[in-house]
């Protein structure tokens, strides 16, 4: 590595969060069952006696953003006056998209209605057909989104408008901290964000991967085994590694590669599974229903615990999108110069939404009418201890020729993945530096780096072969201390954000 390089590296956060994953992987790989009740002790303790903090920060963080949007603040352009917008309005919602979500959107679109199908909370308030399919929108609809999108703002304003080179969460937040966040109290922020961006992409391919591996299985009639899983996840990594190594253009590209077959992906669910009109009739009555109850789905707490429902699956999807607003805003706010704040806002709102609840409603919904309308009983096969990935595999079997949907889902899978962690390496990767202008790129090198990083903790996960409950425990512990930084980059951004409103007014 070059001398340059070296001295403009940050040192402590580029090697800590490496020998911090390394140990962590060993304790896990080593120490199972130890590490699990660990995990899932804290887990217990923070979803049921602090889950609602999770909540009350969810409802404030989107309110907080359309505020953002409606006031003065929404007028001032992500940029010099004369920049001009980089990306098309499809590259850009394209890009939003499918740069965020890595496949767990596929997967959790397939599966995640029968999840719900056997919690009781689920029955008591009338049954599968209404409630399986409202709540995926609800935990991947506007407060999941607003984490990412008021972060975005925040960091386009930082990098496009004021300039700063210092690409990290840190950084957010030198209007409240000043140049504390120069020294120990930065650092101690940066890792803690690193780190939860390290749990939360082990946790994503954790849950998903093993469905990429039994869909190869299946496809190419060989062996389904851990080793195979991780030769995937090693393949996933070369693709994104090779792709990150061409830059912005790179995962432009790639991202608009992701879409087509995503497309193709839904068309072939939608029009070939032969339930087109109860596919689309349940997906906007279920549109109907959120918007009905949106606010009740998102303050109920179930203060006497009769089922626990949104301490198992609401707070955990509140941490899961928080713990990834690590570094995915950073990505949303750099592609959005020449934008002003509203449309980024409401525009991140709109291709998010819509890419979401397309997939919910069309793969989930059709996983549901192979239940009520085929009868094959997918949720009851989950519930007797059958994995996620081979009840995917059953709604698969009721499509026409099978093996190529199953090849379609594995292209897209891995297309997701790539682009999902092509931007996030990027990101990442600029955490390394000290400093580092918004028009350079982090060197080769650093981007190989954070790309074998991200790595090592989800082979070790796989190797445990824990239950969805475990993983997802490593989202919400590791979403706690993000809470409070993304209070503290929010109120950084409306006073920085004042002052320049302030300054630009005396300007004349």
């Amino acid at each position: 590595m070059e001398n340059n390089l070296k001295n403009r590296i940050d040192w402590i956060a580029t090697i800590v969060p490496l020998v911090g994953v390394v140990i962590v992987s060993i304790l896990f790989l080593f120490q199972s069952e130890s590490s699990t009740f660990v995990l899932e002790s804290i887990r217990t303790f923070l979803g049921d006696d602090f889950g609602i903090y999770y909540a009350i920060l969810g409802v404030g963080i989107l309110l907080c953003s359309l505020y953002i949007a409606f006031s003065k603040y929404g007028t001032i352009k992500l940029g010099k006056k004369d920049d001009k917008i980089e990306f098309s309005s499809f590259t850009w919602g394209v890009m939003i998209f499918t740069s965020t979500m890595a496949a767990d959107i596929l997967f959790y679109s397939l599966c995640e209605w029968a999840l719900y199908s056997n919690e009781a909370h689920i029955k008591n308030m009338g049954g599968i057909q209404k409630w399986a399919s409202t709540y995926p929108l609800f935990h991947w609809g506007p407060i999941a989104w607003s984490f990412y999108i008021i972060l975005a703002v925040a960091f386009g304003f930082m990098l496009h408008v004021r300039g700063r080179e210092k690409q990290k969460f840190s950084e957010g937040c030198r209007a409240i901290l000043g140049n504390r966040v120069d020294g120990i109290v930065g650092k101690i922020i940066d890792l803690i964000a690193v780190f939860a961006l390290i749990a939360g992409t082990a946790t994503t391919f954790s849950l998903a991967t093993p469905l990429l591996s039994s869909s190869i299985a299946k496809v190419f009639h060989i062996q389904n085994s851990t080793i195979l899983t991780v030769l995937i996840l090693l393949l996933i990594a070369f693709v994104y590694t090779f792709a990150v190594l061409f830059g912005m253009k790179g995962i432009s590209t790639l991202a608009n590669f992701c879409s087509y077959f995503f497309f193709a992906l839904l068309f072939y669910f939608l029009f070939l599974g032969g339930e087109t009109r109860y596919i689309l009739e349940t997906g906007f009555s279920a549109v109907g229903n959120l918007l009905q109850n949106f606010i009740g789905l998102s303050t109920w707490m179930d203060p006497l615990r009769e089922t626990s429902f949104p301490q198992h699956w609401t707070i955990y999807y509140w941490a899961y999108w928080m713990v990834w607003c690590v570094a995915t805003p950073f990505f949303i706010g750099k592609i959005s110069k020449g934008r002003t704040i509203k449309q980024t806002i409401l525009g991140g709102y709109s291709w998010g939404i819509l890419g979401t609840f397309t997939s919910f409603i069309i793969l989930g919904n059709y996983g549901m009418s192979v239940q009520l309308k085929k009868g094959i009983d997918i949720s009851g096969f989950i519930s007797n201890g059958g994995s996620h990935s081979d009840a995917i595999l059953k709604i698969f079997d009721t499509l026409p020729f099978t093996e190529i949907g199953l090849l379609l889902l594995v292209i897209t899978m891995i297309a997701f993945y790539s682009t999902t962690f092509d931007a996030l390496t990027m990101v990442i990767a600029s955490y390394s530096y000290k400093k580092l202008p918004i028009n350079e790129e982090p060197h080769r090198l650093v981007k190989v780096f954070w790309s074998i990083v991200f790595i090592l903790f989800p082979i070790s996960l796989i190797f445990m072969e824990k239950s969805m409950y475990s993983l997802q425990s490593i989202a919400i512990i590791s979403a706690f201390p993000i809470g409070i930084i993304v209070l503290l980059i929010v109120f950084s951004f409306f006073k920085d954000a004042k002052n320049y409103l302030n300054e630009n007014k005396k300007r004349g």
